[in-house]
């Protein structure tokens, strides 16, 4: 079961539009459909927001720190609320993805996101699931900051946007621990 879920992104509106908010944009987009606000909450250094799965409650929490300090938070917040890391759902960019594809899985490396990097250090594991949200590769490495650092255009933002629909449909059955019935239907758009 699904108890928190983290949109990974930089704070402050000249990151608002970037493809590194692809986190953020997911998080708020999930509150807004559901009914909910965030709130800024300093012993979290983030925001927070709670909606509710049925008779489930589930935080939703937006760090503040940064992208590439983004574990502090999301330990402050687990430790405060008791929430297991394999009870956690992280949304992130991920480069290695075609634009709008989506896929979600338990563990792993980071993959040189340093959001996750980050937060595989602070917890001390990467038992914890992941939401990727494909944003695509530039092509080589020394391009890879300024585009993640950068609004995409138009028609990769609509794609981007499809993404989050597709898996915003499988929120509810991660958060009842549906895992494997999650994957297979997102997997299989």
């Amino acid at each position: 079961m699904i108890k928190l879920i983290v949109g990974l992104g930089n704070p402050g509106k000249e990151y608002q539009e970037n493809r590194h908010n692809a986190g953020f944009w997911f998080v708020e987009s999930l509150a807004s459909v559901l009914g909910s606000k965030f709130n800024g909450q300093s012993k979290f250094l983030g925001e927070t927001s709670t909606v509710n799965f049925g008779s489930k409650k589930v935080y939703l929490l937006k760090p503040q720190t940064f992208m590439n300090n983004s574990g502090g938070s999301i330990k402050s917040f687990l430790s405060y609320y008791n929430i297991k890391p394999e009870e956690t759902l992280v949304i992130h960019d991920e480069l290695d993805l075609p634009v709008g594809s989506v896929k979600v899985k338990l563990g792993g490396g980071h993959g040189g996101h340093n959001g996750l990097r980050d937060t595989i250090k602070a917890l001390g594991t990467n038992n914890f699931y992941r939401l990727r949200m494909g944003i695509g590769h530039p092509g080589t490495k020394n391009d890879v900051v300024g585009f993640v650092l950068s609004p995409p255009g138009s028609s990769e933002l609509k794609l981007i946007e499809q993404g989050m629909t597709n898996a915003s449909g499988i929120i509810e059955m991660l958060v009842n621990g549906d895992f494997e019935g999650a994957m297979n239907l997102l997997h299989s758009l």
